[in-house]
């Protein structure tokens, strides 16, 4: 069934077309692939700008150099030259009205013993986590998940959660402990309590290596991420549909035909492509909750209810690029707690910023000619009143952050905000019962597969496994 078979690929996000480039390359030219984009361009949350003439990210700027999956995809195909790592700046925190350094010692901010953490809480605190192993043993359910602020908040109380949980899991989540799951964003913690481990302490403790890694921890590419879009859009070599929405997928009730059926809503851009309904034999979805649950509604409804489940939350990124020689603190950048507030008592609008010069060598100030680039992150889950100022409000606000936190008042050369509406799902309480809900459901749909970071993790290398598994499960059904 392979030779002239026809699959749709339904976003054009680093899922999507990671899933393209894998058919491409198992199936070969014999197989018509065509990638579906609401937006008008490719990349979804991989967005590399013109920022003051350097080549700047304002979707995601970095991925976990630690898991294979995208160092082993960037060298696979042939970008492995581009591959660069930050520098030795260490990155920092403002907790309890401070700047203080990012304790090394924790699993996301859960301590492997309390003088790990001692810098960064009052006495009161650090007591807080010395007692947390002299309590009786945390029972976790073995086939549910636990709300994950809840459980820390009872074993190490507040403050450990608000200075350095909090922070943390707002930098890949948006969103704090008390609005996720244990098992679902610290598996590995739940894991070793599993295996007996008596405490969160101990949990943690077991789980850092035995001596200091030299392994980097995060990668990037030199000219950004928007590199990677390109290379694999190539690479797929599909028919690209831009702001072209899919409106409906239905299995094709034809006599004469098998697979699916696709039909579109208005284009979203004026160049897009008129569309007719659209038949293929197998359809990958790499879109987010909201886009799947409505297109499987009528296809597979518990997959659907399950997508409907998944909340989201939104940010922004403002870039600022500040003249040349402009000096930025030593630190890779610095998170900010919730309720964090200037020495005046005005709160923080900037949830962390990224000092960009400093972090990755190929952006550093060595260029005395090279304007200074940084970003700093707005928007947390639940926190819709930020989102709402103007561009030209968040860029003040975030100026303003920037001054308390730096002293550094330049006027920018350049700022460019971009918002990510609905941008990054949160992983609640029961998100891995929604998981297995969904796939159980797809798998029951020969030709249809789903990817991307509603599912197991919304870091880059996660959503390439995704995509992977989806590219699989077609390519293994067309050969049958």
């Amino acid at each position: 069934m392979t030779l002239g078979s026809r699959i749709a690929v339904v976003g054009g996000g680093l899922s999507g077309l990671v899933a393209a480039y894998r058919l491409r390359r198992e199936l070969g030219t014999s197989v018509e692939i065509t990638v579906f984009e609401s937006a008008s361009a490719l990349g979804g949350k991989l967005r590399t700008i013109d920022l003051a003439g350097r080549r700047y990210d304002v979707g995601a700027e970095a991925f976990l150099a630690r898991r294979p999956e995208m160092t082993a995809l960037v060298r696979e195909i042939g970008l492995g030259d581009l591959l660069v790592h930050p520098t030795g700046a260490r990155a920092k925190v403002h907790a309890g009205g401070s700047v203080l350094g990012l304790p090394s010692g924790t699993v996301m901010g859960v301590p492997a013993s309390a003088d790990a953490v001692a810098g960064v809480l009052s006495e009161h605190g650090r007591r807080a986590v010395a007692a947390e192993s002299t309590l009786p043993p945390p029972v976790l359910p073995q086939h549910e998940d636990v709300a994950l602020g809840a459980l820390l908040r009872e074993r190490f109380g507040d403050e450990l959660v608000d200075r350095l949980v909090d922070p943390l899991l707002g930098g890949v989540y948006a969103g704090g402990a008390d609005g996720l799951g244990l098992r679902a964003v610290m598996p590995a913690l739940a894991a070793k309590v599993d295996a007996g481990a008596i405490s969160l302490t101990e949990a943690a403790s077991q789980l850092m290596p035995a001596s200091p890694s030299t392994a980097p921890v995060f990668g990037t590419l030199v000219g950004g991420l928007g590199t990677l879009v390109d290379k694999l859009a190539e690479l797929a070599n599909a028919d690209v549909r831009l702001g072209t929405t899919v409106r409906t997928l239905s299995r094709n009730t034809s006599h004469t035909a098998s697979g699916w059926h696709l039909e579109f809503g208005a284009a979203a851009h004026a160049h897009a492509p008129a569309d007719s309904p659209f038949d293929v034999d197998a359809v990958v979805l790499a879109v987010p909750a909201p886009a799947a649950r409505r297109l499987l509604d009528g296809v597979a409804p518990e997959a659907a209810a399950a997508y409907g489940e998944v909340e989201l939350a939104s940010m922004a990124v403002v870039a600022l690029a500040l003249p040349p020689g402009t000096k930025l603190p030593e630190d890779s950048g610095v998170l900010i707690g919730v309720g964090e507030r200037y020495a005046g008592g005005t709160p923080f609008a900037a949830k962390a910023f990224t000092f960009s010069s400093r972090k990755w060598a190929h952006l550093g100030t060595e260029d005395p000619d090279a304007p200074v680039v940084l970003r700093g992150s707005v928007g947390r889950f639940g926190d819709i009143a930020t989102l709402q100022a103007s561009d030209e409000e968040l860029i003040g606000v975030v100026r303003a952050d920037l001054a308390e936190l730096t002293g550094i008042t330049t006027d920018p050369l350049d700022a460019v905000v971009t918002r990510w509406g609905g941008g990054l799902p949160q992983y609640g309480w029961g998100h891995l019962d929604r998981v297995d809900r969904i796939e159980r459901a797809v798998a029951e749909l020969p030709g249809l597969a789903v990817a991307g970071a509603t599912l197991h993790g919304v870091g880059l290398p996660a959503c390439v496994a995704t995509a992977d598994a989806a590219a699989m499960r077609i390519t293994s059904w067309l050969a049958r």
